[in-house]
């Protein structure tokens, strides 16, 4: 096969054979009209989306969505996660949370600490571990939640046929972590089939890259205007209307800091949480501003907008 060969192959897979250099508009949409939201990771404890929420309002900053419990949510206990989902659900935010166990978490991991190591996947290694996860999700479930961050495609394939099998609550939704590698059009293809709700892709993909991925898949991109230091410290805010006009529809991350080991350690303080998500929500108003003067037409979700999946509190009994 010739290389024009195999890029026709490409297209009739539903996969673009080329990076879109020509950068076309996106005519799609969330189910609202809009063309962009704002997702803040972070939200370690209930102190700190009560912190964030107070930012928010004092900034007309609408946040649609927070990755809570960074650092894993079995260091929360049963009535802290009640109370965050319950605040959650008053201010219609969208919770996806980070649950417990990860390829780090495994006593017998260590190879992934290696240099080349480390560029074997961040999966969970055997079947112990998959049912941790499960175990964990389902914990998060029965506090409310109903947004879960998934970085392995087998727990994304099993927890799917869990939502579709009537195991979990059919409104749960599963977002595909960049820790999954995502970085073209195919394999963002592949995670949509797999049952993924949104989709956050390698942090460095250019404009044309990020093109292409939109033209093969439906569900959202979720997209680092920001990120730590050890991603990169990409810092994209005056591509952020290009991204959106491109990426239609998106959420725009905001994730700043020196590494995620460094900030989202359970014993770091709640009080640097809450001072930290302020500054997350700082950098968010200057987003709002940067679209706001060239952002053109692009519109973003007013707050709570009605498709988002909040948390459910009343299934959790109250807490403590």
């Amino acid at each position: 096969m010739t290389l024009e060969e195999v890029r026709g192959f490409m297209e009739k897979q539903g996969v673009p054979g080329r990076d879109l250099h020509d950068l076309p508009s996106s005519e799609k949409t969330f189910p609202d009209g809009s063309n962009f939201r704002i997702e803040i990771a972070g939200i370690e404890r209930a102190s700190t989306l009560e912190a964030m929420i107070e930012e928010s309002r004092k900034r007309g900053v609408p946040v649609h969505r927070v990755i809570a419990t960074v650092g894993g949510s079995t260091f929360c206990d049963k009535f802290e996660l009640r109370d965050m989902a319950a605040m959650a659900a008053e201010q219609r935010i969208e919770v996806v949370m980070a649950v417990g166990p990860r390829k780090a978490w495994d006593a017998g991991s260590k190879e992934g600490c290696s240099p080349e190591g480390m560029m074997q996947g961040y999966r969970l290694r055997g079947s112990d571990y998959l049912s941790y996860w499960i175990a964990d999700m389902l914990r998060n479930i029965e506090a409310g939640f109903r947004g879960f961050l998934v970085y392995d495609e087998g727990v994304l394939d099993l927890v799917s046929k869990m939502r579709a099998g009537g195991l979990i609550p059919q409104n749960t939704v599963f977002k595909f972590s960049v820790f999954g590698g995502c970085c073209n059009a195919a394999g963002a293809r592949l995670i949509e089939s797999f049952g993924a709700d949104s989709l956050n892709p390698l942090s460095d993909i250019s404009l044309s890259m990020i093109a292409g991925m939109r033209k093969a898949i439906e569900i959202p991109l979720d997209i680092y205007l920001i990120v730590v230091d050890s991603f990169g410290g990409t810092y994209r805010i005056y591509e952020a209307p290009e991204i959106c006009r491109v990426a239609s529809p998106c959420y725009f991350k905001i994730e700043p800091g020196t590494s995620e080991a460094a900030i989202y350690k359970p014993w770091v303080s709640e009080e640097f949480h809450a001072d930290f998500i302020r500054q997350k929500v700082k950098i968010a108003s200057v987003l709002l501003e940067i679209m706001e003067r060239y952002g053109g037409d692009a519109r973003i979700s007013p707050a709570g907008a009605a498709d988002l999946v909040v948390p459910v509190p009343e299934a959790n009994g109250g807490s403590r």
